[in-house]
């Protein structure tokens, strides 16, 4: 077994390894993984929230970096605690189809059971701890409202381009994790993807299922309708940049460098 940290194209074959184990994964294992994970997301936002609305409004730009350095425990808790996260397996699942390892129908069955464990996991979070415990308002309520409106206000295509910018850091994160080989490396490696996207405020499918529920039961100007209108973009606007812009360009990049010659 190798101590040393991974090459890229040593990354992107374990990437691939890893897609196929994950497609055989059973029901049962993926419902209770992906709650887990939605519910780590939701501790994140939590966090983040709890650090911004703590610093005066003049230290805007501080406050959003402070609470972007704590969002990165969810993710620590779904790669190294155990969790599924449906953004992390638009990149892996998609690896696995477009090297044969996963069919379609796998990857379909993988990504609608994470996406709805996920959901249900955010929203617990949002609801238990964000409304009726108030985590996510009394002093943070101005920030939760805030946050929510602007992600549904955002329109089809800014919302889709945002989405594929999001998941390209985040799945760089999570390729990150499997390049490193200690915990501690792992934790730093992931920690800045993760940072990056929550500091400039793009779309993630996740994120966005706990923040904009919490917005809603917070009082904010926001409707069911719109909430499930902005899953649409961000959801493909994810798959895109997970699959595409992380998955597709190694493997294209480093096919020739893979132990097995996959016909793509």
């Amino acid at each position: 077994m190798q101590n040393r940290d991974l090459y890229p194209f040593e990354i992107l074959q374990e990437v691939i390894d890893k897609s196929s184990a994950k497609s055989n994964s059973s029901i049962k294992m993926l419902a209770i993984l992906s709650f887990l994970g939605g519910g780590y997301v939701g501790f994140g936002y939590l966090a983040y929230l709890r650090v911004v609305s703590g610093i005066p409004a003049d230290w805007g730009g501080i406050a959003n970096l402070l609470g972007a350095m704590v969002f990165p425990i969810c993710l620590i808790c779904i790669l190294i605690g155990g969790g599924e996260l449906a953004t992390g397996n638009m990149m892996m699942m998609a690896l696995g189809k477009f090297t044969h390892r996963v069919n379609f129908r796998k990857l379909l069955r993988n990504w609608i059971i994470v996406s709805l464990g996920n959901l249900a996991g955010a929203v617990t979070i949002a609801f238990f701890l964000g409304h009726y415990v108030g985590l996510s308002e009394g002093i943070a309520t101005a920030k939760t409202m805030a946050i929510a409106e602007a992600k549904v206000n955002m329109d089809f295509g800014r919302a889709f381009i945002s989405a594929i910018a999001c998941n390209w850091m985040v799945c760089m994160g999570i390729w990150f994790y499997f390049g490193a080989k200690q915990t501690s490396g792992r934790i730093l490696a992931m920690w800045f993807p993760v940072m990056t996207f929550v500091l400039i405020g793009l779309q993630h499918f996740v994120a966005n299922m706990f923040i904009i529920t919490a917005g809603i039961w917070a009082g904010a100007d926001v409707t069911w309708g719109q909430f499930f209108f902005n899953m649409i973009p961000v959801f493909l606007g994810n798959v895109t940049g997970g699959a595409t812009f992380v998955g597709a360009s190694y493997l294209f990049a480093y096919k020739h460098l893979l132990k097995d010659d996959y016909q793509i």
